[in-house]
């Protein structure tokens, strides 16, 4: 078991022996509830189904929350699976903290991109513009799309305005600087996806 969920808390800093300031996020991970567990002979494969965050049963619809009652835990918030290798070792009931890590272990950390909202070429794709002066008549328009009479559409692909960020996205190669155990803390150096009180997921490399 190499994965767990928790939410970041923001930035700072911290130094090490030598005086090097070392920028840091601090995720306050877990515990998680292992909420069910697949196996290969009943499903196809193995998993386990990871719970965070309890919850008041009035936040959760009835389907959620007779699943939790039915595996004997708490309301959860959010539900993940995490899929295994072989069977594991954790069953249903059991919870996953902050110790599965050490300091300097290598993590990858996946989040949502902070939401950008609706934006055009050059702040979305990094378009240069035309000149600014008054004659030209063309400023920060994407420009020709390229197709005429054949094909007759715009090709998939073309780099329009759009949504920007709220997307999924992993960070790899992250080092784990310091594991508080009794705070359910992790500071992990450098950045990690989406915004403050963003929901992650931490897995060891």
């Amino acid at each position: 078991m190499n994965v767990l969920l928790g939410r970041k808390l923001g930035m700072t800093q911290v130094f090490t022996a030598d005086g090097a300031m070392v920028p840091v996020t601090v995720v306050s991970a877990g515990p998680c509830t292992v909420v069910q567990k697949r196996t290969d002979k009943r499903d196809g494969y193995h998993a386990i189904q990871l719970g965070y965050e309890e919850v008041a049963e009035g936040r959760l619809s009835r389907a959620e929350l007779g699943h939790c009652k039915a595996a004997g835990v708490a309301p959860m918030r959010v539900l993940d699976e995490v899929r295994l290798e072989g069977p594991g070792e954790l069953e249903v009931g059991d919870q996953v903290t902050v110790a599965l890590f050490s300091v300097g272990d290598k993590v990858k950390v996946t989040g949502t991109s902070k939401g950008r909202g609706f934006q055009g070429v050059i702040k979305r794709h990094n378009f240069h513009g035309g000149p600014g002066a008054h004659g030209s008549h063309f400023h920060r328009a994407p420009g020709s799309l390229g197709p005429s009479a054949d094909p007759s559409h715009v090709q998939k692909g073309t780099k329009l305005p759009g949504q920007m960020g709220n997307n999924k996205v992993t960070t790899s190669n992250l080092e784990i600087v310091e594991v508080d155990a009794e705070g359910n803390l992790l500071l992990i150096k450098g950045t990690v996806p989406g915004g403050r009180n963003g929901l992650v997921r931490i897995t060891r490399a």
